[in-house]
């Protein structure tokens, strides 16, 4: 479980910064929404540990890594996932459209 205090996390309402602990290393960072910020960092955190259970590695900046890895994997596989939703979508839109078009074009005809 990661390591990020939500009950208490350390906000300076000057700057927005929000203190979170990931890999058992405190960060203060700054961000437009401090949950999300945390929720971000409590995700990094998981993965970090999961790379470190999965691989026995106490290298923190391997670990670093691999997580990053894994994250920019899960990223490009859901982008790749709505890409081709979307290209599906279009290419059933245009069949719509082409039936709509003969559909009209016939009621003109008899029109």
């Amino acid at each position: 479980m990661a390591s990020i205090s939500k009950q208490n996390p350390v906000k300076d309402a000057q700057n927005a910064s929000v203190r979170v602990e990931i890999f058992d290393q405190a960060y203060n960072l700054r961000g437009s929404d401090p949950e999300y910020i945390l929720n971000l960092a409590e995700y990094v955190d998981a993965k970090m540990r999961a790379v470190a259970e999965a691989t026995n590695t106490i290298d923190t900046v391997r670990l670093a890594v691999l997580a990053a890895l894994n994250i920019a994997d899960e990223y490009h596989l859901l982008k790749r996932r709505q890409d081709n939703g979307s290209s599906d979508y279009r290419q059933r839109a245009h069949q719509l459209a082409q039936a709509l078009d003969q559909v009209l074009g016939d009621v003109r005809k008899a029109g």
